[in-house]
């Protein structure tokens, strides 16, 4: 099965040290403004979506509910992960353009 360029984008990020993962870390880096961007999974809890849609939407930052926990956990070479943050604006823009010109995976912009 093909990989999706924005998960193919991410692994490379998170090579760079630029994609924290996990609830906690997400948290952190969005509460002190390092996230250029939020991804939850499709799986996530509804209790998890919703904090983060919250927390995102006072720091104004972007979410985009992508891919499933194994795939995002995959390709950062991690174990399921439910969330994760992109710390760079451009490397942010560009998996976010990579999400909307591939919409095979059924994901959904939420913010």
């Amino acid at each position: 099965m093909k990989m999706h360029k924005a998960l193919s984008l991410l692994s490379i990020a998170a090579k760079g040290g630029r994609v924290v993962s996990g609830e906690t870390a997400t948290l952190q880096a969005v509460r002190r403004g390092k996230a250029d961007l939020v991804i939850l999974s499709q799986d996530a809890s509804r209790n998890t979506e919703k904090k983060f849609l919250n927390l995102c939407k006072y720091h104004d930052v972007p979410v985009i509910v992508f891919g499933e926990k194994a795939a995002l956990g995959r390709a950062i070479g991690k174990g399921e992960r439910s969330s994760l943050a992109v710390l760079d604006p451009s490397l942010a823009a560009e998996v976010r353009r990579r999400i909307e010109e591939e919409p095979e995976i059924g994901e959904r912009s939420v913010l």
